[in-house]
C-alpha cells in the first residue's frame, strides 16, 4: 500500500526551477518510496553499494557522464566529492529537475551543497507521516494514546510490524550506520544511554548540565551528540519565544522527538493503558502535537518557525508561531473534555501583545468547537477528520 504524501506537491513546484532537487529526512521515512512514485522514468543510483560508490569515487567525470539526467542518487553524501563535478555538469546544462539527491545524513549532505551547489538545488524535506496523511487513507489511529505508540514511520502501517519489533531494528540501523560518522564506534553504547536521557527530557527544557550528568559526559559532549541527534531527525528543539512581554523569560529550549513510538520505545513504554496512565504521558501528549506542526509545515514546504513562552511565574504557552504583524497562541491539553480554563495563560500572554492574535486549544477529545475567540481542535487538528 502506497500512502499518499503531502510533500510530492512541494517537490514538483521545485523541479520546475532547479537542476537539482534534494530530499532529506530520517531513515524509513519513505523517501525512496516518495522518489519512486514521482520520478517512474529516473534512473535509481544506491551510493551506499561499495561498489557504485567504488565507480563513483575512481572516476567521477564517467560516472556522470553515464548518469547524465534524469537520474536519482541515494545516501548521495556518501561521495562528496562527486558534488564539485555535478557543479559543473548542471552548469552546463541547469534542465530542470535533472538530478535527484536523497539522504538521511543531513549535515553531510547539507555541508556538500551549500559548498559545491548553492543556488542550483532545491531543497526539501520529509519526516515520518504526519496526521493528515493517515486521515487521508483511514488510517489514523483511533485515539491519541494509540498513535503515539505506534508512531508514524510508514511501515507501521504499510506492513504492520508491531512497534516491539521496528523500534528495536531502527534504533540498531541507525546506531551502525549513522551515528559512526560523528563519534567513536567505542562510543555508541554511551550514546544510547544518552538517547534515553533525552526520551526523559521529552516536553522539558534541556537541562544541559544535568544530562551530561545521567550520562557520565562533558556538557560539551552532550551539546555534540544533541546536534547529531538533531542533524539525523531524531529530535529538534523548540525555542523560547524572542519577545520579551515585559517579564524575565526563561530561556532554555524544550527538546521533543520527531517520532512518539521511538519516544514510548525508549522509555520502556510498551502498551496503551502503560502509556496513558504513565507520568510521561502529558509530555508525550505535547510532543506528539509539537512533531505533527513541525511536520506538516515542512511537507507543506514551509520552514517550521515554532516557540513556547515560560515566565519567572510558571505563566506558560506551549506553541506560539508568529510574525511581524500576527500570532498565533496554542495550548495543549491531553484531557478528552474541555474546560473552560484551559485557554487563561493564552489569553494572559495575548493581551499584551501588540500585533493580531488568535487563540487555539489541541486537547486529547474528538469535538471541535469555539469558545469566545478561542478555537478548540481535536489532537488530530482541523486537517485530521476520519474518512
Amino acid at each position: 500500500m502506497i500512502i499518499p504524501r503531502l510533500l510530492a506537491a512541494h517537490l514538483a513546484e521545485l523541479g520546475k526551477y532547479y537542476p537539482v532537487i534534494s530530499l532529506t529526512g530520517p531513515r524509513q521515512a519513505g523517501k525512496t518510496t516518495l522518489l519512486s512514485e514521482l520520478y517512474p522514468g529516473y534512473r535509481y543510483v544506491s551510493l551506499e553499494e561499495l561498489d557504485v560508490r567504488e565507480e563513483a569515487l575512481r572516476d567521477p567525470r564517467s560516472f556522470l557522464e553515464k548518469y547524465d539526467r534524469r537520474v536519482i542518487f541515494d545516501e548521495a553524501q556518501r561521495v562528496p566529492a562527486l558534488f564539485n563535478y555535478l557543479q559543473g555538469v548542471v552548469d552546463a546544462d541547469r534542465e530542470p529537475g535533472r538530478f535527484i539527491l536523497s539522504g538521511s545524513q543531513n549535515f553531510l549532505l547539507h555541508k556538500s551543497i551549500t559548498q559545491s551547489l548553492a543556488g542550483r538545488v532545491g531543497i526539501a524535506r520529509l519526516f515520518p507521516l504526519d496526521c493528515s496523511e493517515l486521515a487521508t487513507v483511514g488510517l489514523l489511529p483511533t485515539s491519541p494514546g494509540e498513535a503515539i505508540l505506534k508512531g508514524f514511520y510508514p511501515n507501521s502501517y504499510t506492513t504492520g510490524v508491531p512497534p516491539r519489533y521496528f523500534y528495536p531494528d531502527y534504533i540498531s540501523s541507525y546506531l551502525e550506520r549513522d551515528v559512526p560518522n560523528f563519534i567513536n564506534p567505542s562510543n555508541l553504547a554511551t550514546f544510547l544511554q544518552f538517547l534515553q536521557v533525552c526520551a526523559h527530557y521529552a516536553g522539558q527544557l534541556t537541562n544541559l548540565s544535568r544530562m551530561a550528568t545521567m550520562t557520565g559526559v562533558s556538557v560539551k559532549t552532550v551539546n555534540a551528540w544533541l546536534s547529531i541527534l538533531e542533524m539525523s531527525y531524531i529530535v529538534f528543539r523548540v525555542g523560547p519565544y524572542f519577545k520579551n512581554f515585559g517579564k524575565r523569560l526563561t530561556k532554555a529550549p524544550k527538546l521533543y522527538f520527531y517520532d512518539t513510538g521511538l519516544l514510548c520505545h525508549l522509555l520502556g513504554i510498551r502498551s496503551i493503558d502503560e502509556l496513558t496512565h504513565s507520568k510521561e504521558y502529558g509530555a508525550a501528549f505535547e510532543n506528539l502535537i509539537l512533531a505533527d506542526r513541525m511536520k506538516s509545515l515542512y511537507h507543506t514546504g514551509e520552514k517550521p518557525q515554532l516557540y513556547f513562552f515560560r515566565d519567572q511565574h510558571g505563566v506558560e504557552v506551549d506553541l506560539l508561531e508568529g510574525s511581524a504583524t500576527r500570532l498565533s497562541l496554542t495550548e495543549i491539553k491531553s484531557g478528552k473534555t474541555y474546560s473552560s480554563q484551559w485557554d487563561a495563560n493564552i489569553r494572559k500572554i495575548g493581551a499584551l501583545s501588540d500585533v493580531s492574535v488568535t487563540y487555539r486549544v489541541v486537547y486529547g477529545g474528538e469535538e471541535e468547537m469555539r469558545v469566545g475567540e478561542t478555537v478548540v481542535v481535536p489532537w488530530y487538528g482541523t486537517g485530521g477528520e476520519r474518512r
